[in-house]
């Protein structure tokens, strides 16, 4: 999905350096600075600088884009490592176009600004392994590869028919599939765990039968990075008082009369409308506080609400390449999870001769690296590597780096699942604003969470509501739920 920081980032001819903050030179932490716009943007990654477009092209150009880091992109976060740009968060445009139907838009605007993307046979060109080596099980993926299309088309149908919604596993179970050995489950982390960054009994098995745009997936190996699409797009159209670089949201007081935020340093920016566009891990994680507290429906969601995946690529660099020939490989673990989808970078297709590979992990098993000393992750991994390939030495990595998700306070995670026990009033009530504070991101796309043209359409949508709003064409409140009730009560 979304996809996936100590090291230096880059900046090329991007809005992080073409465009100055002037807001921020003026402030020298003065907790008296204080500015009024007529639309406050929370948040410069995709949902943001789409609103902010949407705003412009609607002829309204007050407004203020707060971002916490140095550039504009959120979870497009990309970093240099052995000499080359490789993308720490998202990496995929997932989803091109079927036919003649609608075009993914993210795909719109690497288009547009000339994003350098190749197609990323995942599934095609594969190498198996195992704690033994190398070993062939290709027809067990298969396999599973259809067990996990017939476990969508009978989510699909549960959909149709109005049913209640089960777990991926419980859907796997109810279909007659169930993993016995290592390299069956192995095949199925690669189908569910790689995609949705959490366990088959941890996701919505309906939410998962919903679709996109096709099943084509294309790699970024732009060296601008793949956040050059939106931060180019907003260089289209962003003045330098429109943004605010490097500024972490303290609180945020709403009312039926504006919000007001407040900024670390102690400024305070106030608007007669705000757009939130922070991930769903911080919301939950209370890293920002709302004054006054959310009301019960919204925080019930949160409460009982979509969770924040963990998607962890592990970065490493040797002085030449001695893996696989094709784009990825799959390792089977005794273990579930460890350490188990592995991607060459130094691959005729992507970096050639950059001796750069990657492997990932998710979920729970992300939270647990990010607990433990690099050195540690680091020689599990190599170990790992050695098991893979037992007929020579694996040489030590020239480098090693990995993000920690979870524990920055700017993300608290990758990007958003749907769980089992999530029910739509839940999602509703993400999207519903509370007064004049609205909220947008890839977590309130009903159909297209954790995508980032879920973050893309939700930045669109929402910003036309606050249009409407602000030229007094229609004003009302996003659909809510006070409650998130059963269809039929429990009868005890």
């Amino acid at each position: 999905m979304l996809g996936f920081i100590a090291l230096p980032l880059l900046f090329p001819t991007s809005l992080a350096v073409a465009i100055s903050d002037p807001v921020h030179e003026n402030k020298q932490g003065s907790s008296s600075a204080h500015r009024h716009v007529e639309a406050l943007i929370l948040g410069g990654g995709v949902a943001g600088v789409i609103a902010a477009r949407t705003f412009h092209e609607q002829g309204i150009d007050d407004f203020l884009i707060v971002e916490a880091r140095n550039e504009l992109g959120g979870r497009l976060k990309s970093a240099t490592f052995g000499g080359k740009t490789i993308e720490l968060g998202a990496n995929w445009i997932q989803g091109t176009q079927t036919g003649n139907g609608p075009e993914n838009p993210i795909l719109t605007l690497a288009k547009k600004h000339n994003l350098r993307t190749q197609y990323n046979d995942l599934f095609g060109s594969l190498t198996t392994y195992d704690n033994n080596g190398a070993v062939n099980y290709l027809d067990v993926v298969d396999t599973s590869i259809d067990a996990f299309v017939n476990h969508t088309i009978y989510s699909g149908t549960r959909l149709t028919q109005n049913l209640v919604d089960l777990s991926s596993r419980s859907a796997y179970d109810l279909i007659g599939v169930k993993p016995r050995d290592i390299h069956a489950k192995a095949a199925e982390y690669f189908n569910v765990d790689f995609e949705y960054a959490q366990k088959p009994d941890q996701n919505s098995a309906i939410a998962g039968s919903w679709g996109g745009f096709s099943e084509e997936n294309l790699l970024s190996i732009d060296q601008r990075g793949f956040k050059a699409f939106i931060q180019e797009e907003a260089n289209t159209f962003l003045k330098p008082r429109q943004l605010r670089l490097k500024s972490t949201v303290k609180s945020i007081s709403w009312s039926d009369s504006g919000v007001r935020v407040v900024l670390k340093d102690g400024t305070t920016i106030s608007a007669n409308y705000a757009l939130c566009t922070f991930s769903l891990g911080v919301l939950q994680n209370d890293d920002v506080l709302f004054i006054p507290k959310l009301p019960g429906m919204f925080i019930d969601f949160l409460a009982s609400s979509m969770t924040m995946a963990t998607y962890t690529k592990i970065f490493l660099k040797f002085p030449k390449k001695f893996w696989f020939d094709t784009e990825m490989a799959l390792y089977a673990d005794p273990e579930r999870g460890h350490y188990p989808v592995w991607q060459s970078l130094d691959h005729k297709h992507f970096l050639p001769g950059s001796g750069l590979i990657f492997v990932t992990v998710t979920g729970d098993y992300s939270k647990r690296i990010e607990a433990l000393p690099d050195s540690q992750v680091k020689a599990e991994v190599l170990n790992v590597l050695q098991s893979m390939f037992p007929n020579i030495t694996v040489p030590p990595p020239l480098d090693f780096y990995f993000p920690r998700w979870t524990s920055d306070p700017l993300y608290r995670g990758s990007y958003s699942n749907w769980p089992p026990s999530f029910v739509q009033q839940h999602h509703v009530n993400l999207r519903s604003n509370v007064d004049r504070l609205y909220f947008a991101g890839e977590a309130t796309s009903m159909k297209y969470y954790g995508f980032l043209h879920g973050a893309y359409f939700e930045g669109l949508d929402v910003a036309q509501s606050i249009i409407k709003c602000i030229t007094h064409q229609s004003c009302v409140r996003v659909e809510h739920f006070d409650k998130a009730q059963n269809g039929i009560p429990y009868d005890i």
